[in-house]
């Protein structure tokens, strides 16, 4: 009887690599989702739906972009990690998961192998403003100005245990100085109260300031990319006054852990071929970004770096988790 049950259960392994092997071989035969974590009209929405439009068409199916808000884009993680292995629901991936893995008391998946790692799609530096009339010209001119006032310059941030959040604390942690952190909701919020003149500086994203920079409504002091950026000519990398402060955001692609390899690497290389279309490439560059195609390997060494350097910046900032 025994033996009985050792040949069914062969059998049944055989007959499920077969199906899986079939399954993965007629990749795609229906619609693809890409679940987005933020409300439309966002950058993370606005990079979902260039590259479903792309995959639309090398997959020969509809790849569709639905948003799942909430959370911080915990809830659209979650959503993706319980989703069935088989390449047909999607995550578009942001810098702010390796934030949530290291400020969050618990999450409800595993940050890194409950998801298989695709490929990140674009990589952009945060910027760090002021308004026109603020008295600071550059990154040094804010650090003097902090030192000299410990505990009264503000900085904004789209919310407690955002990558914006974290930057502003590295740059007090690697600076000496004592910027205070005024958290907010996301959206305009913060651009509004920096541009007024109700708080002192902004750490933010290419997408929501290049276009006030351009328009004068902001001042850039310096990005967090290693070296200065085209789309910013004259500001310089923040590197450059302070030792160390280094960052590029990201997005990226991801599925529930354990895609058929034959879809990973469908959907890895027809991921490269889009981001390589001149379009896209402008696309991304009119968002402050660039197209940032890797290994699916790669894109996980990367989560795991983040979630470690993050974590160690919470314990050592004594920052507490939510």
């Amino acid at each position: 009887m025994r033996v009985v049950r050792v040949v069914a259960c062969f059998v049944a392994s055989l007959l499920a690599s077969a199906t899986a092997g079939v399954s993965a071989q007629a990749y795609p035969d229906r619609p693809v989702r890409i679940i987005v974590g933020f409300p439309p009209g966002g950058s993370s929405d606005t990079v979902a739906r260039v590259v479903a439009d792309k995959l639309t068409a090398s997959l020969g199916q509809p790849v569709v972009v639905e948003n799942r808000p909430g959370a911080g884009g915990v809830t659209a993680s979650e959503f993706v990690a319980r989703a069935p292995k088989d390449g047909y629901t999607l995550l578009l991936a942001t810098a702010g998961h390796s934030t949530a893995a290291a400020m969050r008391k618990q999450l409800p998946f595993d940050a890194v192998r409950d998801f298989t790692w695709i490929s990140t799609i674009t990589t952009y530096p945060f910027v760090i403003a002021t308004a026109p009339a603020a008295p600071y010209n550059t990154l040094g001119d804010l650090v003097a100005a902090a030192k000299a006032a410990p505990g009264k310059i503000t900085y904004s941030s789209a919310g407690i245990g955002t990558s914006h959040h974290l930057l502003g604390e590295w740059l007090n942690s690697v600076a000496g100085i004592d910027l205070v952190h005024v958290p907010f909701k996301g959206g305009t919020s913060p651009l509004t109260e920096v541009v007024a003149g109700r708080v002192d500086v902004m750490i933010e994203t290419m997408t929501l300031t290049l276009p006030q920079i351009k328009g004068g409504k902001l001042k850039a002091l310096a990005v967090t990319s290693p070296e200065s950026v085209d789309f910013l000519p004259g500001v310089p990398p923040a590197v450059q006054t302070v030792r160390g402060l280094e960052f590029q955001s990201w997005l990226g692609l991801a599925g529930p852990a354990g895609l058929p390899t034959p879809v990973l690497e469908r959907l890895n290389r027809d991921l490269r071929a889009a981001l390589d279309m001149p379009d896209v490439r402008k696309r991304l560059a009119d968002l402050g970004g660039a197209a940032a195609p890797v290994a699916p390997e790669v894109m996980r060494a990367q989560v795991e770096r983040e979630i470690a350097r993050w974590s160690q910046l919470v314990d050592s900032r004594n920052i507490e988790r939510q």
